[in-house]
């Protein structure tokens, strides 16, 4: 049984967080499984609409709690992540099944937000609403993700990967920005979490974040590149 202690804090791969992990494995292979069952069909469009008025549901309800005046910490609870963006595009990409939105999905869900979910900057246990909305909003962002691309079958490729560099070079200078005059730590651009991360294994400030955009790069092109490459026995087109 687990006692009050491991209910109030979080610990990293702790029964909570394995239990978590194990419904998100579950939830995954059933959206791919029901994804390729009604791939091409109006089936699938439906199931797609559904999930995105599901996530989106839960993303507004999310942000009015943290928004809503009289909370102790507003501006450390606006949607400026790079993983509060993700979950908006996620919603984009299931409605619209559109390259933009996917593409943001695809690469930032894949790498960012799964990442948060096997390493989250997270101290309240499975019995808060911080521990349920932590792992709700990341969860939806990756299980968006991998059913788009291995459910419905869309696929990324170097304009989806150019598409993600430069959104998030975008949002990395507006916020770092705004942490220098919000004194605030979006991003972590400006300071590393205070708790264990993958953070620590790219070196100190600012250096982390030189190491961070050239991981990130290398590690999208391979995300991109198996979906791209041409088969040796492939005849070249006229404009390839």
């Amino acid at each position: 049984m687990v006692n009050a202690a491991s209910a109030s804090e979080f610990a990293v791969f702790g029964l909570a967080h394995e239990v978590t992990l194990g419904v998100f494995v579950v939830v995954t292979a059933a959206l791919v499984i029901a994804g390729r069952w009604f791939r091409g069909t109006v089936a699938q469009w439906r199931l797609s609409r559904i999930l995105a008025v599901v996530f989106a549901t839960i993303l507004i309800l999310n942000e009015v709690y943290w928004l809503w005046p009289g909370h102790s910490q507003v501006l450390y609870s606006l949607p400026l992540q790079l993983c509060d963006l993700a979950a908006m595009a996620s919603v984009w990409a299931l409605w619209s099944q559109s390259k933009t939105p996917f593409a943001l999905t695809y690469f930032w869900g894949l790498t960012l937000t799964s990442q948060a979910l096997l390493t989250p900057v997270l101290h309240e246990g499975f019995a808060s609403l911080p521990f349920w909305t932590f792992f709700g909003l990341h969860s939806l962002v990756v299980w968006a993700a991998i059913y788009l691309t291995w459910g419905v079958g869309l696929r990324p490729d170097w304009r989806s990967y150019r598409v993600a560099v430069l959104a998030t070079m975008c949002w990395g200078v507006m916020m770092f920005t705004f942490n220098r005059l919000a004194a605030t730590n979006y991003g972590f651009l400006d300071a590393k979490p205070q708790v264990e991360s993958m953070l620590d294994l790219l070196g100190t400030w600012p250096w982390y974040l030189l190491s961070e955009v050239v991981l990130g790069a290398a590690v999208w092109a391979l995300l991109t590149w198996p979906w791209v490459r041409r088969a040796p026995w492939e005849p070249r087109t006229a404009a390839g």
